[in-house]
């Protein structure tokens, strides 16, 4: 019973030492690692890289982009530029990069017009070819990104610049019978292939009307911003299309 009780208490003593020795040698491997972990460079950088292939300004690094254009018929330059894209980095990273690249090829930020908190920013711009726009929102560990660019040049030859901080419409119709368009208390009838009208209107939410003979009228309503030009078409069917913004 002796010898039986001995020998059990010797394998505790050196398990007590044995766990000692191997909670010591752990620290010293944590330790090793931690430094060598400090010591290596990040795998990703953080910073944004522009894009040369990019038709407007865009970072190399994203997990969506897509570019619209409006043209108008015969002219080659676009009247309005659209890019989205969804970056994977920080609102403030996305906001930094814009800023200084975009300063970099003659664009003005107006201070008067930014908005920026944490989670959104808004800014605005003159670039070389006429105004612009910036929108960011930050969500699900990425920025989301809008850059507008619009042509003023094509604009005042296309008839479709607004009178100065007045917003524009512009109405069509190439069915093939007579539509009215009523907004702000007004009633423009088009006839059937009649060349476009437009109508510059106080900034604002408007509510409309389409009529076409033979088909139930079309209600909606539409936001314009000042120095903005939308369009309203109605189709070859004589359906109404969405609006579209021109400029």
């Amino acid at each position: 019973m002796a010898a039986v009780g001995r020998g059990a208490q010797a394998p505790a003593r050196w398990q007590l030492i044995a766990c000692g020795l191997a909670l010591l040698a752990s620290c010293l491997l944590a330790a090793s690692a931690g430094a060598l972990v400090s010591s290596l460079p990040p795998l990703f950088s953080t910073s944004l890289t522009l894009d040369p292939a990019a038709r407007l300004p865009a970072p190399t690094r994203y997990s969506y982009r897509g570019i619209h254009t409006t043209v108008m018929p015969g002219i080659k330059e676009p009247l309005r530029t659209r890019l989205e894209a969804r970056v994977p980095a920080t609102l403030a990273d996305v906001l930094a990069f814009y800023r200084a690249e975009l300063r970099k090829l003659g664009w003005q930020e107006q201070p008067d017009d930014a908005l920026v908190s944490a989670d959104h920013a808004r800014l605005a711009f003159v670039s070389p070819v006429g105004p612009a726009a910036l929108e960011l929102a930050w969500k699900d560990g990425s920025t989301a990104l809008q850059l507008v660019q619009k042509n003023r040049e094509v604009a005042t030859r296309t008839n479709v610049l607004p009178e100065p901080g007045k917003a524009r419409l512009v109405f069509s119709n190439i069915g093939e019978a007579e539509a009215v368009l009523t907004i702000d208390e007004r009633t423009i009838p088009r006839q059937a292939g009649a060349n476009a009208v437009a109508l510059d209107l106080a900034p604002g939410r408007y509510a409309y009307r389409v009529s076409v003979p033979g088909r139930p009228a079309s209600t909606n309503m539409l936001t314009m911003a000042a120095g903005d030009s939308w369009e309203l078409t109605v189709g070859r069917n004589g359906e109404p299309w969405p609006p579209l913004q021109l400029y």
